[in-house]
């Protein structure tokens, strides 16, 4: 199997998959999806009672349950450091240590929007939340929120809040096909038009501009009589053009090499177990 990265940005991907099968080709998307260690919110402690600030009172309440505030605070994408390990396999015996867990504080007084960028990590402050502008609870005038939360290394199979891909799919690599005779009586112009950045129009011939433009025009090309016929496509089962982003924890570069690395894994220990039964 071979990868030829086409868009490698922080947050999203695109990259092709040559000489591999649909079940490859699938068990890297399942993988993306549910197996990628990330960090996220596991333990949120809510301080009770009133909040002094500015010798003015504030009471420590809001217009949401405390479970639905857990709820979104775990949602929230935390950054993912390098080396962080699982609680359970941690040298800390699963207390909670710098490499196994992150703390933030969370202390503000209304009124106000509390957002996401309001949790502050306690020491490294690289460990801020990229995208500090997720709403968590409108705060009115004499109410205030103070909360310790704890994030831990977890995968989506345990919940969601640990997916770190998300949009991931994949289409057949398509190859597309112009019958230069049957060419010659469409309007070679008009196509090009038609079909932004596949076609294009040389020496008077219509000609492939970027065949991946062609896994969006694929059914409209089939469909379109204008074309009488001048233009097949047809997909290649054995390569595959991959499209995903991450919520901001892990670099889509990350995630693909975590990806890899895991699908690798898991195959030798699955040989060593046939070979086990032999």
């Amino acid at each position: 199997m071979q990868i030829e990265i086409v868009k490698m940005e922080d947050t999203k991907a695109e990259f092709i998959i040559k000489n591999s099968s649909p079940a490859m080709a699938n068990a890297l998307r399942r993988t993306m999806l549910q197996d990628i260690p990330k960090m996220a919110i596991d333990k949120v402690d809510f301080h009770l009672g009133p909040i002094m600030q500015d010798d003015k009172e504030y009471e420590s309440v809001t217009s949401l349950f405390d479970e639905i505030i857990a709820h979104r605070l775990g949602l929230i994408p935390v950054p993912t450091p390098q080396g962080a390990s699982f609680q359970k396999d941690c040298s800390c015996g699963g207390v909670g240590c710098p490499n196994c867990a992150i703390m933030y504080s969370l202390n503000k007084v209304g009124p106000r929007t509390v957002l996401s960028g309001d949790l502050m990590p306690l020491g490294d402050s690289t460990l801020k939340v990229k995208d500090e502008m997720i709403p968590v609870v409108d705060l009115t005038e004499s109410q205030a929120v103070l909360i310790y939360a704890t994030a831990v290394m977890g995968t989506a199979k345990q919940h969601v809040k640990w997916q770190a891909a998300f949009g991931v799919g994949y289409s057949y690599m398509p190859i597309v096909k112009i019958d230069d005779k049957l060419a010659t009586d469409i309007d070679v112009q008009k196509a090009a038009e038609d079909y932004t950045g596949l076609f294009k129009v040389e020496n008077g011939r219509l000609v492939v501009d970027d065949v991946l433009r062609a896994c969006v025009y694929g059914k409209a090309i089939e469909q379109d009589d204008a074309l009488m016929g001048a233009v097949t496509v047809e997909w290649n089962d054995k390569e595959f053009l991959f499209k995903f982003e991450t919520d901001g924890s892990l670099t889509a570069r990350q995630v693909l090499d975590s990806a890899v690395e895991i699908l690798n894994r898991n195959a030798t220990e699955f040989g060593e177990i046939v070979d086990a039964l032999e």
